[in-house]
């Protein structure tokens, strides 16, 4: 898989890309991200981006050349082009799922009061990861890079990948490790007992439990 992002603040994704899962997946050639600073796509001397929208209003508005110009450098048949944005879909585990099988992701991190309409004309979707604002799209694009990498077949193993919350509407089940006894905490008899099939009828019903108790929305899910 490719992932290109687009941003005006590539420095952010330093530490992203050069630490844990997301750069052991790169230096094995699961998948190649790379940042463009479309700065370097405006026509302007001074390398400007923004400008006041039109009909008045606060703060300054992405222009369309530059993100335009550097999408056409980057993109190929099989692009799929995603829009950082708060008004957008809001990012799960079963869109990661979908987007972890693309060739090619083209991400568009916003700034300011966010994009001039008719950058909307070249993308496929617009993603938000909640229902909350930001003063950009770099943590948001960074947020579902990793969700979407460590789907990648060979990225993590694929028994790490069964139990996890959100792979079946269920959240994950606790976990424990050593010391068996802290602070008057103990692990449950069952998860020591060395019998498999209680442990998993053990963390199945905890993992209901949890569930239900945690987000009743995913509990509700099934019967929609």
């Amino acid at each position: 898989m490719k992932i290109d992002i687009l941003s005006i603040f590539p420095d952010m994704f330093e530490g992203f890309l050069n630490t844990s899962i997301i750069k052991r997946a790169i230096d094995s050639g699961y998948v190649s991200i790379k940042i463009h600073n479309f700065r370097d796509y405006s026509l302007d001397k001074h390398g400007r981006v923004d400008d006041y929208p039109y009909g008045g209003g606060a703060g300054m508005v992405l222009m369309c050349e530059p993100i335009f110009r550097c999408i056409d450098s980057i993109r190929t048949d099989d692009s799929y082009i995603i829009m950082m944005s708060p008004s957008g879909k809001v990012f799960k585990q079963d869109v990661a799922k979908k987007l972890s099988t693309f060739k090619h992701l083209i991400i568009i991190c916003g700034h300011y009061e966010g994009f001039d309409e008719r950058i909307k004309s070249i993308v496929d979707m617009e993603m938000s990861i909640g229902d909350y604002v930001l003063t950009g799209g770099e943590l948001p694009a960074m947020v579902i890079s990793d969700a979407i990498v460590r789907l990648i077949p060979g990225v993590i193993s694929e028994e790490s990948l069964k139990s996890e919350s959100f792979n079946d509407g269920l959240l994950d089940y606790p976990n424990y490790t050593k010391p068996v006894e802290f602070r008057g905490m103990r692990v449950p008899d069952v998860l020591l007992s060395g019998h498999h099939e209680n442990i998993e009828k053990y963390r199945m019903n905890e993992r209901i439990k949890r569930t239900n108790e945690m987000r009743e929305d995913l509990a509700g899910e099934d019967d929609e």
